[in-house]
């Protein structure tokens, strides 16, 4: 690897020549050659319609071959990309076009059903696959891959990152940042040029460029597409492409696990997965069935902060505090004492363990495009705090404990809920599990649990029984069970729509009064009688619940 390429336009103009296959697509076959041309001739058409570096141009596609093309073309034209979520509709959708101030919008005709009555003033846009693209493209053939102009600190991505409230904010990462997170990844896991990685999830976050194509593109490994995540074409697929490597989020990997096992699943080249929120349960029927080791990491969208699973990390902790990563107290500021357990892995000390994680190491975190407020809001005293909450134990290794606004505090206790989640997922019928906190109708907390699959009530309870790391406090109160965990466009748990519903919807809703031994379900004359507060509205009540029975 040549560590003497500090851009992303020097990676791509270093494929000029290579005929090597290095881009499959839906029975296509581009050379790595092929995709260098391609993102030259569109530089040199960028260079025309923007007027000039810095511009902005927004990507509306599905994983197609334009994705990568137009990536490798903004930084070769030394022009940012903003990657366009196509599950945001009317306002919100043209608002990040707007906010992210984009000159020119490349999409695909299945798209242009979002962009009708859309007022996009000072937006023009490209619509890939017709005779106008393909005529706009044609006078640039044969122009060459130049990455003389590139600089480090150009700025090519501004990707969205999701939030639980307010406007998604756009992350931004410049060439020299994106070369050297593919550099670092492709070490870490010894990637190399031989490789073919699967990109499956959505281009548009930064998963997949950032963790999936940049990697491929610092090695010379080829990529493969695919325009959509499909779990029932996982495996198929990655045979079909020879994938070697693939990466995923949220609740991805249980997809694929849901499809029927076959005897010769293990018959395939992946050697390793990559990603966040499988979970210790899934990487484990994960590494069973297909036979191929999940690696769970944490990184931090804005890349502020991140952690390296190495050997030897136990068994649910994300890997070792580097130099810099410390767990504080949110109130006082004051690093949190190590978490202590018990013989059965229960978290003895959440209430004090359980903290933010904060770099106070120098970071490559890049800012956010306009918008100040959410910018100070992670740097605050020169720190990077990542909004998320995590305990480490006394050898120093880090356990993720969810996003600051999953904590719970039931009976005056932090509780971490990535680790509820971890132990509910053993729960036989349970395909997918989120945790989050419910009001009390006295003070504090309840835990509610949203799971996705079969439910007995009491098979349920005798197997919260059985679990020995399961603390006293852990056991939810409220059970929701759905046919399909609500998610956002990147597979993740839609929390913030669960936690807003809480009690309010229309699923059905089982509870276990204190002291009882089983659940029941939740009825509208709960609010007069047992879940009645001493004091307040009812939880029932409060959030206008109107249970219906299925």
């Amino acid at each position: 690897m040549d560590s003497r390429r500090r851009t992303v336009a020097e990676l791509v103009a270093g494929r000029w020549g290579d005929h090597r296959p290095g881009l499959w697509f839906e029975g296509r076959v581009l050379t790595h050659h092929e995709v260098a041309a391609g993102a030259a001739v569109r530089a040199a058409l960028l260079a025309d319609l923007l007027p000039g570096p810095g511009a902005h141009i927004g990507v509306l596609l599905d994983n197609t071959p334009e994705y990568p093309l137009w990536l490798s073309a903004a930084a070769l034209a030394r022009t940012a990309v903003a990657g366009i979520n196509p599950t945001r509709r009317g306002p919100e959708l043209a608002r990040d076009i707007l906010h992210t101030e984009c000159r020119l919008l490349v999409t695909e005709p299945s798209r242009l059903p979002l962009l009708h009555g859309l007022d996009l003033p000072g937006v023009r846009l490209l619509v890939t696959g017709t005779e106008e693209y393909d005529t706009l493209l044609a006078p640039y053939a044969g122009a060459e891959p130049d990455a003389s102009r590139a600089a480090p600190e150009d700025r090519l991505l501004l990707y969205f990152t999701s939030g639980s409230t307010g406007a998604p904010k756009a992350a931004l990462c410049s060439q020299g940042r994106l070369a050297a997170a593919g550099r670092s990844l492709a070490e870490q896991f010894r990637l190399g040029p031989d490789g073919v990685h699967y990109v499956c999830m959505p281009m548009f976050h930064g998963n997949a460029v950032i963790a999936d194509w940049a990697p491929a593109l610092a090695t010379g490994a080829g990529i493969a597409l695919r325009r959509r995540f499909s779990a029932s074409g996982f495996l198929a697929d990655v045979r079909a492409y020879g994938a070697t490597y693939f990466t995923y989020v949220g609740r991805a990997i249980q997809y694929v696990l849901a499809t029927e096992a076959r005897e010769d699943d293990r018959d395939n080249p992946l050697r390793l997965g990559f990603g966040t929120e499988a979970g210790a349960v899934d990487a484990a029927a994960f590494e069973r069935r297909f036979g191929v080791r999940l690696v769970e990491g944490y990184g931090s969208s804005e890349g502020g902060a991140a952690i390296q699973w190495a050997p030897g990390t136990p068994r649910g902790a994300v890997g070792r505090a580097g130099p810099g990563l410390v767990v504080l107290d949110q109130e006082t500021g004051q690093e949190c004492p190590p978490a202590r357990f018990d013989a059965a892995g229960r978290l003895l000390n959440g209430d004090e363990a359980i903290g933010e994680l904060v770099n106070r190491a120098p970071n490559p975190f890049e800012g956010y495009w306009r918008n100040p407020e959410a910018e100070a809001e992670r740097r605050r005293g020169g720190w990077y705090w990542t909004g998320d909450l995590f305990y480490r134990d006394a050898d120093g290794y880090l356990y993720f404990a969810g996003r600051t606004d999953d904590r719970l505090r039931v009976d005056s206790e932090n509780l971490a809920a990535a680790m509820i989640e971890n132990i509910l997922a053993r729960y036989e019928g349970a395909v997918a599990v989120a945790v989050y906190a419910v009001p009390d109708p006295v003070t504090g907390d309840q835990v509610m649990a949203t799971l996705a699959g079969t439910f007995d009530p009491r098979a349920f309870a005798d197997f919260l029984a059985a679990q020995p790391d399961l603390g006293t406090k852990m056991a939810p109160r409220f059970v929701r069970v759905v046919e399909r965990m609500p998610v956002t466009a990147t597979n993740k748990i839609h929390r913030a729509r669960l936690r807003k519903e809480g009690l309010a919807c229309a699923d059905p809703v089982w509870w276990r009064p204190p002291g009882e031994p089983t659940y029941r379900r939740l009825l509208p004359e709960h609010a007069e009688g047992p879940l009645a507060p001493t004091r307040g509205p009812s939880p029932v009540r409060r959030q206008g619940l109107e249970p219906r029975t299925r």
